[in-house]
């Protein structure tokens, strides 16, 4: 792993560890852009700051960054009151993927601070296959019952388990192609 990611997942475990996470917005972007500072601080020039430039993996085009923030206000106002609901605002996220780098590590924190706050849940991400993960969401934007079966799944109502919650930050990075040490 380099240096720059694992000062991240030392970042990751920070914000558990010293309860920082406790002072981060709710399903926000404000709170997402808190995450991403939190998480790449002293790594990236663009920490917390939403991106400027267009961007594209594997083919698939991101937002337009023309119309980035208009499409942020459009997602961060989605309604959170069932799981359902939580995920398509997750995959809308995805989809604006509003950070130059960095966007899966921060959402999918970001997405269990809405399911815990909202449902008393999270993802036990540790059970939830890459390969699998990465398929779905790749075609959630198109349809994301995929992804939504393969999360609930997944489910742990333990939502202050110390293991479960670092467990699944090692899987967020694993699922970036980081390799577990």
């Amino acid at each position: 792993m380099k240096n720059i990611d694992k000062k991240s997942l030392e970042n990751a475990y920070l914000l558990f560890e010293t309860g920082d996470i406790n002072k981060i917005e709710i399903g926000t972007t404000k709170g997402l852009q808190q995450l991403h500072k939190y998480l790449f601080n002293c790594l990236y020039n663009f920490s917390g700051k939403i991106r400027t430039l267009n961007i594209s993996k594997g083919g698939f085009r991101f937002a337009t960054a023309l119309y980035l923030t208009e499409i942020l206000i459009k997602v961060e106002q989605m309604p959170e009151n069932t799981f359902e609901e939580i995920i398509g605002k997750y995959v809308e996220m995805n989809i604006a993927h509003p950070f130059m780098e960095g966007n899966g590590r921060t959402m999918r924190i970001w997405l269990d601070m809405i399911l815990k706050n909202r449902l008393q849940k999270l993802v036990n991400w540790q059970f939830v296959d890459k390969t699998l993960y990465l398929q779905a969401m790749e075609r959630s934007p198109i349809n994301d019952l995929e992804l939504k079966t393969l999360l609930a799944a997944n489910l742990t109502g333990d939502i202050n388990n110390r293991e479960i919650i670092f467990k699944g930050i090692e899987q967020s990075y694993y699922y970036e192609g980081y390799e577990r040490e």
